[in-house]
């Protein structure tokens, strides 16, 4: 949910305040690469292969999927990733497997508590192994690498990078934020 809509007539203005704040060569990339891309949604066929695609990503970084039609309470139960959901949540959890140490790949939805597509809050909370400033941290990761690997996979980035809220604070800090997270997120996002 965007918190603050930009209208799509102002949206190249703004993505353009933005990038003029960013001083990190590796930010400045991020961003060049994300707005390549669509700021809607896959539809139809699009969203299937594009599903597809984010499957085969997560299997190829060793991560188990449940089929279609299993009955899933989180996106992560900590066996497998919920192989029903749209390819830019796939990607998402991606992140968070990759950014999570061993002992929290075990833990539903990683140990963050619950996440917005949760079916079993009550337990997801039950086990989160993170204080909430950190989740916040791991959150922003997560979400910057699903998104650049969304952009790398020719997907619609852009409409994840306005849905989850990177331009917000456009005036003040949504920049050095960016730059910041880009930077703690580079070790696995392979430009």
């Amino acid at each position: 949910m965007i918190l603050t809509p930009i209208p799509r007539a102002e949206l190249n203005a703004a993505l353009d305040r933005f990038a003029a704040r960013l001083t990190e060569p590796g930010a400045r990339d991020a961003l060049a690469l994300i707005r390549a891309t669509s700021p809607d949604r896959a539809a139809g066929a699009a969203a299937a292969r594009d599903r597809l695609a984010a499957l085969d990503f997560a299997r190829r970084h060793g991560i188990a999927v449940h089929p279609v039609g299993a009955d899933c309470a989180h996106n992560w139960d900590g066996a497998a990733l919920d192989g029903a959901t749209e390819a830019y949540v796939i990607l998402h959890e991606v992140a968070h497997y990759l950014l999570a140490p061993p002992e929290r790949r075990a833990l539903p939805d990683f140990g963050l508590g619950p996440g917005p597509d949760t079916r079993d809050r009550a337990g997801a909370e039950r086990v989160a192994a993170l204080p909430v400033v950190e989740r916040e941290s791991d959150e922003a990761a997560a979400s910057l690498l699903g998104i650049l690997w969304e952009a790398e996979l020719g997907q619609p980035a852009l409409a994840s990078f306005l849905d989850q809220n990177w331009l917000e604070g456009l005036e003040r800090s949504a920049a050095a934020h960016f730059a910041a997270v880009v930077q703690r997120a580079e070790n696995l996002w392979s430009k």
